[in-house]
């Protein structure tokens, strides 16, 4: 068994881990609609969510979510204490497809009956650096492309952008620095100065990480190979950003691909099933293409179950 796998195994299987850095906090503060996950959670096993491959289970659970109101800067709970955190009522283009891949992959990692802190602990594999939430705010990360190019190497995910048959990725070159500019937006960051020069340099790590994409012009051509639930992300012309959005792919009834995102308050300012993905990527002139993610399913005794 693989290193990476053997570390992630331990930490699904050890008692409380998810918990070291919430537990300082109140359970109302880390996960915020809990009736709504009781109702889906018995929606999944009425269903039988389960049996579907992992992809199908995000794109069900993306589209169970369709209509949540758009709420920015969600994760921000504290003025010092960082923590997994969900929140059912609100949620940003980040959490809904970070909490559809985690319900997804919470309903095979365990058997039922099934809890908040469950996915509290999918969340804390997928968002922290290593899956390990130390309770500092820069174990956490903040970018897409460090998320990617973690969790692709712990096998929580495979980057399939250069992949694809007669769409040639490109590279691109990006200066992050938003958060170093922006910091006045971020709770954490307006309270704890400590932490600005390692979020500096944390955008200069992310800064040089080899991030291909592909262009939109050529994405009409390669959707026939995206699957329900791969992770979209997509790059904007910004120098500053490599992303500016991610939402999760979805193929209707007719076999269209879409794109389920949450939709800022200017749009449609909801969590909804949007049009086709190439047609929705000229919609905006900012947007310069896609990276595409595919999850795997987390490390646990019932990854085999079908």
């Amino acid at each position: 068994m693989r290193p990476h796998v053997i570390s992630a195994l331990l930490f699904l299987l050890t008692p409380l881990a998810a918990f070291r850095a919430q537990a300082a906090l109140p359970f109302e503060t880390v996960f915020k609609g809990r009736d709504i996950f009781e109702r889906l959670v018995a929606r999944a096993q009425r269903e039988n969510w389960r049996a579907l491959p992992l992809g199908d289970r995000t794109a069900r659970v993306a589209l169970a979510m369709v209509g949540t109101p758009y709420k920015g800067y969600t994760l921000e709970i504290d003025d010092h204490v960082e923590a997994p955190s969900v929140n059912f009522y609100g949620q940003d283009c980040w959490t809904t497809f970070e909490i559809s891949l985690g319900f997804a992959r919470m309903l095979r990692a365990k058997d039922a009956p099934y809890a908040p802190p469950d996915l509290l602990r999918m969340i804390e594999l997928n968002r922290y650096r290593g899956g390990r939430c130390t309770g500092n705010y820069l174990s956490r990360f903040h970018f897409l492309e460090e998320m990617f190019y973690d969790n692709e190497r712990r096998g929580l995910v495979t980057n399939i952008t250069r992949r694809f048959h007669g769409a040639d990725a490109e590279r691109l070159s990006r200066d992050i620095r938003e958060m170093t500019v922006m910091w006045k937006s971020y709770r954490y960051l307006r309270n704890n100065p400590q932490l600005r020069p390692e979020m500096t340099r944390i955008e200069a790590r992310t800064s040089a990480l080899p991030v291909y994409h592909i262009p939109k012009s050529r994405v009409a051509a390669i959707e026939g190979e995206i699957r329900n639930g791969d992770i979209i992300a997509v790059t904007c012309r910004d120098t500053g950003s490599y992303t500016s959005h991610v939402g999760v792919a979805y193929r209707d009834e007719t076999g269209t691909l879409r794109i389920i995102h949450a939709s800022s308050p200017r749009n449609f300012g909801r969590v909804t099933v949007d049009s086709r993905l190439s047609d929705y990527l000229f919609t905006y002139g900012d947007h310069a293409g896609i990276i595409v993610a595919r999850p795997n399913e987390a490390p646990g005794p019932s990854v085999a179950v079908r």
